[in-house]
């Protein structure tokens, strides 16, 4: 059986020319399905989880057509890739909810940094021991993830010298996140840092992957990877979705698999080694160098990516996904988002040229997609 898989999809809105503009107070207050982020400049919706990557499909493009035909009605507007300010307005937040006082902290404490768009994928695990130990692999893994999804390469139309900005600036919270070890040692963690302030709520854990479900930290139902960026294609995103659901069918049906017990290195050691990496994927995505989690030897992101397909291939064809699982080859062959983007800009194309660009052909994908794929389906 597969697991089910959910998303959370944040985006940008803005002109045809990469100006990004907040439109989400009118976006939340008409469509259902649509959730406001602490600025206004970008919003949320949340596919239903689903066992399918037909329905997911689906799911990914629908709200997107919804929203792009309701913005419309305030101007020339239109949905804008990449995860960052690409072409500027960092300097400023515009507050989505004035009355908040959680979106008070937020602006407050973080500024604009956190204004970026990103991919959060749910996948569910429902025994609570299974969930901590996959949270310990994928934590140790994400930077391979951050690495396929890159988009964020501008700031403020600049090149910053990261393939991935969002998660080069972002204020991973709290400042320091162990393993965890068992559900009562998550429990017992985030109670502690509820009591000293260092996390606001229980949704105030902001790190590459975490524990989640409806009462947090009781009651856990699913494994939340945080750290891609905006994956604008939805075929690129199920791709990177099927590797990581087949990584955590390895690890459920393993219990071996473990950092704590297959690593060379000590817990401490994981960590530093893990924001290293993520550091490391954040700068140069799949060229990134990064030191493998069981022994500390140094491995390209993109060879670790082809080291793990074939046994990923292998159990998402006995699981019957593997075609999803496809994709990857081309990114790993011709690269990340970022990195296409880069490579336009070193001959020369300035960054509102990459990006306005990259808004026709997200825009002409969605529809490819909807007219080939989602009207037959849903026929």
């Amino acid at each position: 059986m597969s697991l089910s898989k959910g998303f959370e999809i944040e985006m940008y809105t803005g002109t045809p020319q990469g100006e990004i503009v907040g439109l989400s107070d009118k976006i939340v207050g008409a469509l259902d399905g649509f959730v406001r982020e602490p600025d206004s400049r970008n919003v949320e919706y949340i596919t239903k989880p689903s066992h399918s990557y037909e329905q997911l499909l689906c799911a990914l493009l629908g709200p997107r057509q919804k929203l792009r035909k309701f913005i419309k009605q305030f101007g020339d507007y239109t949905l804008i890739p990449g995860s960052t300010l690409s072409l500027g307005r960092s300097d400023r937040f515009f507050r989505s909810d004035p009355t908040n006082p959680y979106h008070d902290y937020i602006e407050q404490t973080y500024g604009t940094k956190v204004v970026t768009a990103s991919v959060h994928i749910n996948i569910g695990i429902s025994d609570p021991e299974i969930l901590m130990r996959a949270c310990r692999v994928i934590r140790a893994e994400a930077p391979l993830f951050l690495a396929l999804s890159a988009s964020s390469p501008f700031l403020d139309g600049k090149a910053t010298g990261y393939h991935s900005t969002r998660w080069g600036v972002f204020p991973q919270t709290p400042a320091h996140v162990p393993l965890f070890e068992s559900h009562a040692h998550h429990i017992q963690w985030v109670e502690d840092q509820l009591t000293a302030g260092t996390m606001q709520n229980v949704r105030h854990l902001w790190v590459s992957v975490r524990p989640n479900g409806d009462r947090r930290p009781y009651h856990l139902n699913r494994l939340e990877l945080r750290i891609c960026d905006l994956v604008t294609d939805p075929i690129a995103l199920l791709g990177i979705t099927a590797l990581l659901e087949a990584r955590l069918l390895q690890i459920i049906e393993n219990p071996d698999i473990d950092p704590l017990t297959q690593s060379t290195l000590s817990p401490e050691e994981l960590i530093t080694l893990t924001a290293s990496n993520e550091a490391a994927a954040a700068t140069a995505s799949l060229d990134a160098p990064l030191q493998h989690w069981q022994d500390g030897r140094t491995i390209v992101a993109r060879d670790w990516i082809w080291q793990m397909y074939p046994e990923a291939w292998a159990i998402a064809k006995q699981k019957g996904f593997s075609c999803f699982l496809s994709p990857l080859r081309k990114i790993l062959r011709e690269g990340n988002e970022a990195q296409q983007w880069l490579q336009l800009h070193a001959v020369g194309v300035e960054s509102d040229r990459v990006i306005t660009q990259a808004i026709i052909a997200t825009q002409e994908r969605e529809f490819e997609l909807e007219d080939k794929l989602c009207s037959s389906l849903m026929a």
